[in-house]
C-alpha cells in the first residue's frame, strides 16, 4: 500500500487531506465525526475575538444544473466562547493523538498574538495557521487580508508569532494581491515554517434584481464576501505553482481553492503542495467525500509506482514555465470521430464564431459529421471543450518538420518557425 504520510513544515498527518479554517472545522463535534471518515487533520475555525455573525451569509452559483461551483459566504470568524474551543481542541487531540489539529488565529497586537498562541499550545495544537487573508469584515478591522496585503506587515506579525510559537507555523496568503511572490517571501522572511494558500477571493456573487440588493442579502444590505469553490481551482493553482517554482522561496505549501476530489488534490500535490485543505465541497457533500479521495490517490500512486507523497510533491513544477519558452513549432489539430459523433455542429459554431473557421458542415447532406480544414486548424481545443460527447473530438500531434523552437530564440537568434495558419 502506498504511504500517504504528509509532512507539511513538521506537521504530519495520516493522509495529506486537511479541513480547511470553515464552518465544518467549527466545532470538536464535527471536527472529530470528520477524523472518523477519515481526514488527516484540521484547521479549527479562526479563533480570535468572537464576534457576531449575520443572517444570510451564503451565496452561491448555479452552472450546467449543478448548485455551488461558484461559493460565496460573509462569515467571519468564531462565534463561539474561546474557552469552549480550546476544550473542545484538547479534547479532540486526546482522542485522535495522531491526526493533526492546526489552530487558526486572527488577533491583532503581540500580546494578544503572544496569549492565544499560549492557549492553543496548552490545548495541544499540532500546528497554528495565521489568517492573513479573510477578504471581509476583519480587514475593515485591520486584520485578515488588510494584513496579507501587506509585506511587511506580514513579516512584522509572523516575525511575533515565531517568537512566541513552539509548534510550526503556517502563513494563510490572500490572493487578493496583484503578484503572490512578495507575499509568500515576505512571510518566509518572518520565519514561517511554511504556508497555505489560497484564502477566498473578494467578490459579490450576484443581486437580487427585485429587490435591488447583493447577495447574500442581510435585510437591506449586503456585502461583498469570499469566492470560494470548484471556480476558484485555476487561480489557486497558479499561485501554489508560482511559490513552488520561485527559487528563492522554500518553505512547504498547503494548498487550498476548489479541491473536490481526488483528481484536483494531485494537481496540487504535483505543483508543491504537500498537503491540501478542502471547505467548500465538504459543506456541499459532507465529510465522507475524503473516502473516495484517499482511495483515488492510493490508486493513482499504485498505478504510477509512487510509493511515498515526496515521490511526486512539486513534479510538475519544471513544467511551468514562462510563455516565451513554450515550444511554438509544436503543432495539434482537431480529429473528429464519425462513429461518435452526434452532429449538434456545437464545434461548426464554436469555431465561426470564437475560434479559426476551420470546422465546416458537410452541404452535400451526405454526412453529419463536420469536417475540419486542417490546413486552417491552428489547434487551439475550442472544439474539444464544446463537444458534448467525450471522445469524440481529439487534438492529434502533427509532424511538421520543423525542429522545436521558442519565441526568444526566434527572436533573439532567428530560428526558424513554422508558417502561422487561420491569419485570413
Amino acid at each position: 500500500m502506498p504511504d500517504l504520510t504528509s509532512n507539511t513544515a513538521g506537521i504530519i498527518s495520516p493522509n495529506p487531506f486537511w479541513l480547511a479554517s470553515a464552518p465544518p472545522a467549527n466545532s470538536g463535534a464535527q471536527v472529530q465525526r470528520a477524523f472518523d471518515a477519515g481526514w488527516g487533520g484540521a484547521v479549527w475555525k479562526t479563533l480570535g475575538q468572537p464576534i457576531q455573525n449575520v443572517s444570510s451569509r451564503f451565496g452561491a452559483i448555479q452552472w450546467m444544473g449543478q448548485n455551488g461551483v461558484g461559493f460565496n459566504n460573509i462569515e467571519l470568524i468564531t462565534d463561539r466562547p474561546l474557552d469552549v474551543n480550546f476544550r473542545e481542541i484538547y479534547e479532540t487531540k486526546k482522542r485522535y493523538p495522531k491526526h493533526a489539529i492546526i489552530a487558526s488565529l486572527m488577533v491583532e497586537t503581540r500580546e494578544e498574538w503572544r496569549e492565544i498562541i499560549k492557549r492553543a499550545e496548552d490545548a495541544g495544537a499540532d500546528g497554528l495557521e495565521l489568517n492573513f487573508g479573510c477578504p471581509h469584515g476583519m480587514c475593515e478591522r485591520g486584520m485578515g487580508s488588510a494584513v496579507g496585503q501587506e509585506p511587511r506587515v506580514n513579516e512584522r506579525i509572523t516575525g511575533w508569532v515565531k517568537e512566541f510559537a513552539n509548534v510550526p507555523v503556517l502563513v494563510k496568503l490572500t490572493p487578493n494581491v496583484g503578484d503572490i511572490l512578495p507575499h509568500g517571501l515576505a512571510a518566509q522572511a518572518g520565519g514561517a515554517d511554511g504556508v497555505s494558500l489560497i484564502n477566498t477571493i473578494k467578490s459579490i456573487i450576484g443581486v437580487d434584481i427585485d429587490r435591488f440588493v447583493p447577495e447574500p442579502r442581510v435585510s437591506t444590505k449586503s456585502t461583498n464576501g469570499g469566492y470560494c469553490g470548484a471556480a476558484v481551482r485555476p487561480i489557486a493553482l497558479h499561485m501554489v505553482a508560482a511559490l513552488a517554482r520561485e527559487p528563492q522561496f522554500q518553505i512547504p505549501i498547503s494548498g487550498i481553492g476548489g479541491i473536490t476530489n481526488w483528481r484536483d488534490a494531485v494537481e496540487f500535490l504535483l505543483l508543491g503542495s504537500s498537503s491540501v485543505q478542502v471547505c467548500t465541497e465538504v459543506m456541499l457533500r459532507g465529510y465522507r467525500i475524503v473516502e473516495d479521495m484517499i482511495e483515488g490517490l492510493e490508486d493513482y500512486m499504485r498505478a504510477h509506482d509512487f510509493a511515498r507523497l515526496d515521490d511526486f510533491v512539486g513534479k510538475a513544477v519544471p513544467a511551468y514555465s514562462e510563455w516565451g519558452n513554450l515550444d511554438i513549432n509544436f503543432e495539434t489539430i482537431a480529429k473528429i470521430d464519425p462513429a461518435s459523433c452526434i452532429g449538434c455542429n456545437r464545434c461548426v459554431v464554436a469555431c465561426h464564431d470564437g475560434a479559426h473557421q476551420c470546422i465546416h458542415i458537410d452541404e452535400s447532406g451526405k454526412t453529419h459529421v463536420p469536417f475540419v480544414d486542417e490546413s486552417e486548424c491552428v489547434g487551439c481545443n475550442l472544439c474539444q471543450i464544446v463537444c458534448p460527447v467525450p471522445g469524440c473530438i481529439s487534438m492529434v500531434e502533427v509532424d511538421n518538420g520543423y525542429p522545436p523552437a521558442t519565441w526568444n530564440e526566434h527572436v533573439n537568434e532567428g530560428v526558424q518557425v513554422r508558417p502561422k495558419k487561420g491569419a485570413h
